[in-house]
Order: C-alpha cells, then sequence, then structure tokens
C-alpha cells in the first residue's frame, strides 16, 4: 500500500510592517485661508524624512497637526497602524507621550534645572517615583552630553544646551517618532552643529524623525527623503539622490540653490 506525503502548507509572505506613522489627508483653514491642502505623509521605522519650503508653505503647522497641538480640519493620523481617535482624552495623551515633539524656541520651564526639566514629565505623564524620575533623566542628559550641566537652570545655559536639554526631555518619554521644527533656527551659527550632531547620533541609532530645516547640506548626508512643500501642498518628494542631483530640474534643487546663495 503507497503512502502519500499530507499536502505542504503555502507559505504566506510576511505581512509588511506598517509605517510607523502616518498622515492622511490633513487639512486645516486658518482665519479663512486653506493652510494644509489634503497633505499626506509616511513614516517608516527609523526613517528620517526632511521637510523643506519657503516660508508660509505650512510646513510647522503640518508637524503641529500631527501632534494634534493644532486640529486638523479633516484628516487622520495612524501610529503603527493603529488610527487615533483625537476626541479620545486618553488615547490623544498615550498618542503624545509616543510621538514627541522638538520646537524651536525650546519650551523650558525656566524655575527648573535641566535634571528638573526632564524628570517633571517622567512624574507627572508617567507617573515614576522622583529618584526613579531622575536617574532616567540623568541618564538622557548625559545620551546629549549635558550631565556636567544637569543642576543649572535654562538662564545659565546656552541656546544650543538648552535645545539638547530639550531632546533628552523628549527622548525620556521613549517615543516612536520625533518630530522637529526647525530645531537649529534660534540658535547662533557656532551652536548650531552641537545639535545637528545630536540629531545624527538619533538617525544613527535607528530613531523616526519627521525634521523640518533648512539645513541642507545636512539633510543631504542624512534624509532617506525630502518632502518639499508649497502653498499647503506636497510639491514633490524624493531622496537627496534624485531631487539634489548636479542639473536636477526639481523646485527643490531650486529653493536649495536659492538658499546657498543666500548664506543659507
Amino acid at each position: 500500500m503507497s503512502s502519500s506525503n499530507p499536502a505542504t502548507p503555502a507559505i504566506r509572505p510576511a505581512a509588511a510592517e506598517p509605517p510607523v506613522l502616518e498622515a492622511r489627508n490633513i487639512c486645516v483653514s486658518l482665519g479663512g485661508r486653506l493652510i494644509l491642502d489634503e497633505v499626506s505623509t509616511t513614516l517608516a521605522r527609523g526613517e528620517l524624512k526632511v521637510v523643506i519650503g519657503p516660508s508660509g508653505a505650512g510646513k510647522s503647522t503640518f508637524l503641529q497637526c500631527i501632534n494634534c497641538l493644532t486640529p486638523p480640519d479633516s484628516g487622520r493620523l495612524f501610529l503603527e497602524g493603529r488610527e487615533l481617535n483625537r476626541h479620545d482624552s486618553f488615547a490623544l495623551r498615550r498618542f503624545r507621550q509616543q510621538v514627541g515633539m522638538i520646537f524651536q524656541d525650546f519650551n523650558l520651564f525656566d524655575h527648573l534645572t535641566a535634571l528638573d526639566n526632564v524628570s517633571v514629565a517622567l512624574r507627572k505623564v508617567r507617573g515614576l517615583p522622583a529618584k526613579e524620575a531622575k536617574e532616567r533623566a540623568m541618564q538622557e542628559l548625559e545620551r546629549v552630553g549635558l550631565t556636567l550641566r544637569a543642576k543649572l537652570y535654562p538662564a545659565e545655559l546656552s541656546g544650543g544646551q538648552k535645545q539638547r536639554v530639550a531632546f533628552a526631555r523628549a527622548l525620556a518619554m521613549d517615543p516612536k517618532v520625533l518630530l522637529l521644527d526647525e530645531p537649529t533656527s534660534a540658535l547662533d551659527p557656532e551652536l548650531v552643529g552641537e545639535v545637528l550632531e545630536v540629531i545624527r547620533h538619533l538617525a544613527k541609532g535607528g530613531m523616526t524623525m519627521l525634521m523640518v530645516t533648512h539645513q541642507m547640506d545636512f539633510a543631504r548626508a542624512l534624509a532617506n527623503e525630502i518632502v518639499f512643500m508649497d502653498v499647503g501642498k506636497i510639491v514633490e518628494s524624493g531622496s537627496p539622490a534624485e531631487l539634489l542631483a548636479p542639473g536636477a530640474c526639481t523646485r527643490t534643487a531650486d529653493f536649495c540653490g536659492k538658499l546657498d546663495h543666500m548664506g543659507l
């Protein structure tokens, strides 16, 4: 009697990992003027995406919508494939913990030391005991090179050091994504490098980031993708090699050429 082998089960391809973050068809009007017109983007895990464009293009508003600091009129937000219900206050707080934001002007508490600026959210939001919160805060200050500045107040720090405290504060919450809104624009030129070095270190460590910036040398070197925005829309997107190739007839290359001419 012959035996037959059972049919070999079909091997299904592994499901593609959803984007860490997705913004879909975001629209915002302010004062009767359309600021964002169905803007969409996705961020893969470990990706650094840079957003550029002229003043008034809607870049900062787009980041604020993603973090729900500016509520969009319409559109959808997803974190690791799960849609955010913006009307659920608990879900919104949880979302903001996982999508950290770095602002142009640091937003530190002037009456708190660097250490306390980093540890306060760990205590108030995460509910960590004071000792544990301070230990974690020190780890993050060490990560951004500020161990020796932990007991100083913002008034005693340089602009670059203040921005690094802001990074430590965001990183202490273990975010899945960092949104960076022109993090070097308020800094003197000689201080820009120390903040870009923090971002470079995070990128190499696999942090997922969406960054609005005019630091195009940095974007050329590290960005996975550049997104060019104008009048509330994404005009074009692609890798730095595609958009900034010698002789490229792209809006991005034209814009960057103007920045280079102005010495920015």
